[in-house]
């Protein structure tokens, strides 16, 4: 219904119970972070992100990394929420281009449109909703890369949002899609693989000590008519695969284990080993001579493959120079943002 001056009249926000909002879709002051940037900050200073948002990790180190200069042509690899990429094209100083890939078109154009709000246009900033696998079709007119940022972590506001079914603190369809248009979800996954897949990939995803009895009991649980559908029923499952720890121990055990458990589920449906393969292999032909690439992990696996990459490289001359030693944020940044911890930093120069 319209008003009589023809505007629409004012919404209510949605009301939750208790003094503060617990729900994700009821924290209105997170989710307008621009009004709200006094509470925001507070937020954050006490060590938690706040809903909808992404803090991003290791800036400094990146930039440093990076050296952008006026001019220079450079990609994202994952846009996520923008925070690197805004400060890269800080670092162009209104010359030169970034190229931002992002496989989530809910968050990537969210972020593309909060970038154009600040200035930033398509003669600066060109945004394409794909795999960074491709970086070989991501330039438009076969430009080489002088500087490449790749951080592989799962952006916050994906974690946050219990619809995505990335997190198990609450319960939402058990999805862990990047780009939730397309593809099987991780219960679609999950219910067609055998008890020794599930277990492979549990160990080689997650390094999960567990593996044998979390796949046991998610097979049993499926042979019996119940494959996990929820969240919060992949979370029961992996309780009831540790219930034979000793009690005192087992509810961090079952954190622990359900955290593997879905980053191995997430690696999984998204194919992100094999993205990162094609992405590492074809970065070279994808950098300028003298370029720099930044690559930020978050579990071992990855970062494995980037060291890997990269001393080869660097022994086959491809590169002129690469991290000898990983980067790890600093104690103050992760006091500050807990989602830092896991964080390794790598980089090359090719040659």
């Amino acid at each position: 219904m319209e008003t009589g001056s023809g505007q629409q009249p004012h919404k209510r926000r949605k009301r939750y119970s208790g003094k503060y909002p617990r729900a994700f879709d009821e924290k209105y002051k997170e989710h307008n972070p621009e009004k709200y940037s006094g509470d925001i900050e507070k937020i954050i200073e006490s060590g938690k992100t706040p809903a909808g948002m992404h803090i991003p990790i290791c800036v400094d180190e990146i930039l440093e990394i990076l050296d952008i200069k006026p001019g220079e042509t450079g990609m994202d690899a994952t846009l996520g929420y923008g925070g690197h990429t805004a400060k890269m094209l800080e670092k162009l100083g209104g010359s030169g281009h970034i190229y931002a890939t992002d496989l989530d078109p809910i968050e990537s154009a969210k972020t593309t449109e909060r970038l154009r709000k600040k200035g930033y246009g398509e003669d600066l900033l060109t945004v394409r909703h794909m795999n960074f696998s491709e970086i070989d079709k991501v330039p438009l007119k076969g430009e080489k890369f002088d500087f490449v940022l790749a951080d592989l972590g799962v952006s916050s506001m994906q974690i946050d949002n219990p619809e995505r079914g990335f997190t198990f603190k609450h319960d939402g369809p058990l999805d862990l899609r990047l780009d939730p248009t397309c593809g099987e979800t991780a219960a679609q996954r999950l219910s067609k693989m055998e008890r020794d897949e599930i277990e492979g990939m549990l160990e080689e995803n997650a390094d999960e000590p567990y593996a044998f009895e979390i796949a046991n009991e998610i097979y049993s649980a499926g042979q019996n008519g119940r494959w996990p559908e929820t969240t919060g029923q992949l979370r029961k499952i992996v309780s009831a695969a540790l219930s034979f720890l000793p009690k005192k121990d087992r509810e961090e055990a079952v954190k622990k284990s359900c955290q593997r458990t879905f980053q191995a589920l997430r690696i999984d449906v998204n194919s992100e080993y094999e993205s990162l393969y094609a992405f590492l292999e074809k970065l070279p032909c994808a950098l300028a001579r003298g370029g720099r690439v930044a690559i930020l992990t978050f579990h071992s696996g990855e970062d494995r493959l980037v060291k890997a990459a990269f001393k080869q490289g660097l022994k086959d001359g491809v590169y002129s120079d690469a991290a000898r030693e990983v980067i790890r944020p600093t104690p103050q940044e992760c006091r500050k943002n807990p989602r830092a911890r896991s964080a390794k930093l790598r980089w090359a120069v090719k040659a």
